[in-house]
Formats: structure tokens, sequence, C-alpha cells
């Protein structure tokens, strides 16, 4: 694709704003506006962006080659497959769709229409994931935190869904591995919800990986730690930054066993970097590269259906020993 691609958004909540904000200044962008289904939020992003608010998705669909879908999550489908049936590519923000029929919809169609379908697993481009990628080798034990204040946005699925399927598509990159296990636990505070989550997930290549994530959390925390045999990763998400350490090749490992020694005789830091960059503009220009044809999906459909896949998996294990999700949240009475 030579000419400009031509790209919409549809949905401008506290996401969808920025996916707008900055499809305007990417390369190689012809941005032609949005649909939002608020009147009062589309007159209100339509002024301070300055981009045109289309009446209706159809009328937007018929004027770009893609859009990028930032609708809530159980909208996801219904706007993917309305775009898809007008051939259109698209960018989904995780997660793919709220079951799997729905997601096996979407990659079918897509393939039937031959586009191009990308999931917006955003911490795939931060900057403490970019640089640490380079080291990974075959990890052993992957250990997620990730935790929040309350926020209604995505509180209309589990936590789950909204939040800890950013780390299960992240284990699932890191190990490159098939899941063999999984088990959880959970529970609903402050919604109908699963509002805070624990699970283990077992991989065929032997590694194993635990992830717990909160939407009811007083500071907010994305953590995550690699153990391999070569050394060990730690990285902070929310900053961007990480470390490695690993076994320097020169000691003598009898000696160590003998007497204790400082961490520094026997341990060397490893300096890990990659570029600056915001993560969204990076997704966006990263779509936009394979629209036209210069690099490979960064986050496939397929992966984005893998990590569904898991994250639903760990909401069956955690309401089997919850079977009345459906019950008032905790603390709220009858």
């Amino acid at each position: 694709m030579t000419e400009p691609v031509r790209i919409g958004v549809v949905g401008t909540g506290s996401l969808g704003y920025h996916h707008a904000r900055l499809l305007r200044e990417i390369p190689g962008v012809a941005f032609r506006g949005f649909f939002e289904a608020n009147p009062e939020r589309a007159r209100t992003v339509e002024s301070e962006l300055g981009v045109h608010a289309y009446p209706t998705l159809a009328a937007l669909l018929d004027d770009v080659d893609a859009v990028s879908i930032v609708v809530p999550t159980p909208k996801h489908h219904e706007v993917a497959i309305a775009a898809l049936a007008k051939g259109k590519h698209l960018l989904i923000e995780k997660p793919i769709t709220v079951t799997l029929a729905e997601a096996d919809e979407v990659l079918a169609l897509a393939e039937q229409q031959g586009v191009i379908v990308q999931i917006g697993h955003i911490e795939r481009f931060n900057r403490a994931i970019r640089a640490a990628l380079p080291h990974v080798d075959r990890p052993l034990f992957i250990d997620s935190d990730r935790l929040a204040p309350f926020n209604p946005r995505g509180a209309d699925v589990a936590v789950v869904l909204d939040l800890m399927i950013h780390d299960i598509d992240l284990v699932l990159t890191l190990t490159g591995s098939p899941v063999q296990g999984v088990s959880a636990a959970g529970l609903p505070v402050l919604t109908h919800s699963i509002d805070i989550a624990d699970a283990r997930i077992t991989f065929a290549s032997g590694a194993v990986a635990t992830i717990t994530s909160s939407r009811v959390s007083k500071d907010r925390m994305r953590k995550l730690r690699i153990f391999q045999r070569n050394g060990y990763l730690s990285l902070d998400l929310a900053a961007g930054t990480g470390e490695m350490y690993r076994l320097r090749g020169d000691v003598d490992l009898t000696t160590l066993a003998r007497q204790a020694q400082p961490l520094d005789a026997f341990v060397e830091r490893v300096a890990i970097d990659a570029p600056e960059g915001e993560p969204l503009r990076l997704e966006l220009e990263s779509f936009v590269a394979a629209l036209r044809g210069e690099q490979p999906v960064a986050v496939t459909a397929r992966a984005g259906r893998d990590a569904l896949a898991v994250a639903l998996r760990i909401v069956a294990d955690i309401e089997r020993s919850l079977p009345a999700l459906d019950a008032p949240p905790l603390g709220h009475g009858a």
C-alpha cells in the first residue's frame, strides 16, 4: 500500500480519545475521524481534537480502509463483525472479544475477507518488555503482579479480562510454549464479577507462571519477574525499566557451596535498555506498518484468541469455587 492509509476510530472514551489523538500525527495515515455513540462525548472530542465525528458507524466504515475499535469489551464482536463485513482492517483493543465463539467468528471472517486484524495488547510495546526480550532464554518461572485502584472503565468484565489478560499475553509470548494446566482463585469485592484473581499456569516446556491481578488495590503496581537458568530479570512495567542479573562465568561453584560470599562475587548485573517510546504510539505505528506491508502484524488475532482462551480457563476455575457470582458484591448486603 503506497497511498496513505485511511483510518478511523470507533469509540472515543478515555482510551479511544488517545487513539484518535495519536493517529492524527502518524506518518502514512490519512485520519478520517471517529464514531462515538454518545453525542455529547462526540461533540467534546470533535472540538478538542479538531477531527470529524461521523453520525453513524456505517458512515465511518464507508470512508476508511481500517478502524481502531476502542468500544467497551462486550461490544468488540458486534463492531468487529460490522467492519469485517465491509472488508476493513482492524485494530481491536484487548481482549479480542468476550467469548471464544465470538473470537472464532472474527478470525474466520477476517480470513475470508483477506484483511489484517491486530489485537491491542499494549504491554508488548512497554519499554521494559522491549528491553528484556533479547535476554529472555527459556524461562522456568515467571511471577507477575498487576494491582490498580478501582476504575469503572473495564468493570463490565472480570478483572481477568480487564487487567490480567495483559500478563497472560506476556507469559504466553515469553514462554512460547503450549499451556498445560491452569489453577486459580479469586472473588468479587466491588462489582458482581471477579475483582481480584491469582492464577498459576503451567506450560509444556516445564515453565510455571503465577499472575496476581487486582482492581481494588490502594496503590498501583505492574511488575514482572523472569527466572531462567542463565539469570533473573526484574521488570517494572509502570516505570518502563528493568534489570538483569546472571551468574558470572568465572565462578567456582564448589567454592561458593563451601563458603558464603557477597552477591557481586558470583552475580553480575547486565544492562538492559530499549529506545524511549509511548507504547500506544508504537502500537499504532506497528498497525500502520503492517497495513502498508512493511512488517508482520505485531499481535495477531490468533494470539489474541490464545490469551482469551487462557483467561476464560482462569475465570472458569475461579467460578467453580464461587458458584454465586451473581450475588451482590461483598459487603453490600442484599
